[in-house]
């Protein structure tokens, strides 16, 4: 899937999902969502799929949603807005779920729905220069993009509550403090860093990835005997499949000492 507002590819098991209007600054609009919800439905149901990156073209990240289609729209304004986050909520839900790391590559800046998006994934890399604002209040709305839900687990709820009433402009050293997203890299070196881990999460083995990121999931509900009874299951059925052998056995052939 290519042109039109957000391009969609998978090589070699890596689906890439590209905000492509940068000269618009790839704000959301209803046919950004449209597209966002057509990717993620085809990175569901693509088999040897291994990680995913969402990215963007040009200098910004994605504004967050297009306000003046909003005001366009004025007519029927609520009806365009609720059809808009049915796709965009449903992207993000099956993006979330999948058992596979999706990965956000932030350049520029990143407002309303883009640092929901953000959230949303398992990791997040940014360069140096990058911002992040959340804006909704700002311009009368509310968070979406699952932004209440995404952000009080990755600050806590009184700093998501500051960052969400109060709209500060982060930057991006600022965010990784925070725990907004986990990695910065220089700009001059942003494009490579961001391949490198991209192709690293891929190339490990993608059941324990898997299933790392199910664990990490369910700890979020669980209790700590329960988390530690899912780690036991999860270590010792992993640990009897063939594929897993495999590896191991080629990790202590690799790492045995010379003679």
């Amino acid at each position: 899937m290519s042109g039109g507002k957000v391009k969609f590819s998978i090589q070699n098991g890596i689906a890439r999902i590209t905000l492509s209007n940068p000269t618009g600054y790839n704000a959301v609009d209803r046919l950004v969502t449209q597209g966002l919800r057509t990717a993620a439905v085809q990175c569901e149901v693509t088999p040897g799929l291994r990680c995913v990156l969402l990215s963007a073209e040009g200098h910004q990240f994605s504004v967050g949603g297009d306000l003046r289609e909003f005001v366009r729209e004025r007519d029927h304004i609520q009806s365009h807005v609720r059809e808009m986050t049915i796709d965009f909520h449903s992207a993000i839900a099956v993006l979330n779920k999948l058992a596979v790391p999706v990965v956000a590559a932030v350049n520029g800046l990143a407002a309303g729905g883009g640092v929901s998006l953000v959230c949303m994934t398992d990791l997040a890399i940014a360069s140096r220069s990058s911002k992040f604002n959340f804006a909704y209040t700002r311009s009368g709305l509310t968070p979406d993009g699952g932004a209440t839900y995404f952000l009080p687990r990755l600050v806590g709820v009184q700093r998501a509550f500051d960052i969400l009433a109060t709209n500060p402009t982060l930057t991006a050293d600022m965010a990784q403090k925070l725990g907004l997203i986990a990695r910065v890299v220089d700009d001059e070196t942003f494009e490579q860093e961001v391949e490198k881990l991209v192709l690293q999460l891929a190339s490990m083995p993608s059941d324990a990835v898997g299933n790392l990121k199910a664990l990490l999931r369910q700890s979020l509900r669980n209790t700590l005997p329960e988390q530690l009874e899912l780690e036991g299951a999860a270590i010792a059925s992993l640990a009897a499949t063939p594929a897993t052998l495999a590896t191991m056995e080629a990790f202590l052939a690799k790492s045995k000492p010379q003679t």
